[in-house]
């Protein structure tokens, strides 16, 4: 059983978006699968450090996206993706640093900053955008390369 299951309550309804945050839901029930096991302290290191990278880039394209299209949230979404950046960061340092405890707390974190920040703010950020591109083509979506 997954972590956390994709469910149409984390659908913020605005595709590209959506399809970001389902690939962080399943980076983040791979890091669950992979706590489960013994020996997985550089495996874990190696997920964690792409998770990091990951939720850079999309927090970079949600910020794109809103640049586009005005908005007027912006600020306040891209303070707290530095918020959130600023955790996840300082948790995989501790995880570096030997602190053996980072996994029990990790997933939790994940996992609430997940639903929270999709439900919450994503969300409205959807409705905007849906609200921006209404019955206009979306460009091609930008698609992560492993590269921030």
């Amino acid at each position: 059983m997954a972590f956390i299951d994709w469910s149409e309550d984390l659908s913020i309804g605005f595709k590209e978006v959506d399809n970001d945050h389902r690939k962080l839901v399943d980076m983040v029930n791979n890091i669950h699968d992979t706590i489960g096991q013994e020996l997985v302290t550089d495996i874990l290191i190696e997920l964690l450090e792409e998770l990091l990278s990951y939720t850079s880039w999309h927090f970079r394209h949600e910020e794109r996206l809103m640049q586009i299209h005005g908005d007027p949230e912006m600020p306040n979404h891209k303070q707290e993706h530095e918020d959130l950046e600023q955790q996840a960061t300082e948790l995989y340092e501790k995880f570096l640093g030997g602190d053996n405890n980072v996994p029990a707390m990790l997933l939790p974190f994940l996992k609430t900053w997940l639903s929270d920040h999709i439900v919450g703010t994503d969300k409205k950020m959807g409705q905007f955008l849906t609200q921006q591109t209404e019955g206009t083509t979306n460009s091609t979506p930008i698609q992560w390369t492993g590269d921030s």
